[in-house]
């Protein structure tokens, strides 16, 4: 065995801070003192290389000098924290509000997973994703018009498709802010979605874009445009978190670790 001295590349104060949450939930639990096998900055450092390096629990657990049942807990604990102080979907818009943007972007991505079981009413698997040829589970991120990540859904299984996600976590509360002026812009995933949510229009089917009229046209290319930015969303967090691109723990944790990622971007300057 060759021991090697490695480098975090993770910003001091973004430890730092998971360290203070840390420590303040174990006062909150009322942890006796000295009780636990690290401190609250070891574990951070712990939770830090599993979101950054997608690192195996076993590698982190033994590096650490505990037991992979105690990584385990220390793991899914940092998540915890970390997901709790992620904002809800109605302070995300109350943010946008005060900050005067124009719009939102919706959007959703699949966080790849093991394979699962789990079968749908038609037989297929619930957590494979038709359209992605994969498994995972289906996240809807709403961002600012600059691309910044600014709310997470939580997760639904990777057969569920954008418009239905989107239905059961973001449209009620995106309807009541393009009533108070703050309209969402979304792909055609989202056709469908109501008032609102302006999205571009289809081309008739077995046509060529041209088909439409230049007004139209031109409508999509501005809508295209705008959103593109948007796009960025999930593939900053996937990049600089790769834990996200693929999760090897219960996929009914993925919403909690796609929201604690987002917590962690905010921290990254």
């Amino acid at each position: 065995m060759v021991t090697y001295v490695a480098t975090l590349d993770v910003p001091r104060h973004t430890v730092e801070f998971l360290a203070r949450l840390l420590a303040a939930h174990r006062r909150r639990v009322r942890t006796p003192r000295g009780s636990r096998a690290l401190g609250p900055f070891r574990q951070a450092v712990l939770v830090l290389r599993w979101f950054r390096d997608q690192a195996c629990v076993h590698c982190l657990a033994r590096d650490a000098g505990i037991s992979q049942a105690t990584g385990y807990r220390y793991l899914h604990e940092g998540i915890d924290v970390l997901a709790e102080q992620a904002p809800d979907l109605h302070t995300a818009l109350d943010r946008c509000r005060r900050e005067g943007m124009t719009h939102v972007i919706l959007d959703g991505t699949l966080i790849a997973s093991d394979r699962l079981t789990g079968v749908r009413d038609n037989g297929n698997d619930l957590w494979f994703s038709q359209k992605h040829k994969a498994f995972g589970g289906n996240v809807q991120f709403l961002s600012a018009p600059d691309g910044t990540p600014l709310w997470v859904s939580d997760v639904e299984p990777g057969s569920t498709p954008d418009i239905t996600a989107a239905r059961i976590h973001a449209l009620p509360a995106l309807y009541k802010a393009a009533a108070d002026g703050l309209p969402t812009l979304a792909d055609k995933g989202y056709i469908g979605a109501g008032i609102g949510i302006r999205l571009p229009v289809r081309r008739p089917k077995g046509q060529s874009e041209q088909a439409l009229d230049a007004d139209t046209r031109t409508t999509n290319a501005l809508i295209r445009g705008t959103r593109a930015l948007g796009e960025r969303t999930a593939a900053e967090l996937k990049e600089r978190w790769r834990a996200l691109k693929h999760v090897s723990l219960s996929p009914s944790r993925i919403g909690d670790i796609t929201r604690a990622a987002l917590v962690l971007n905010g921290t990254w300057k």
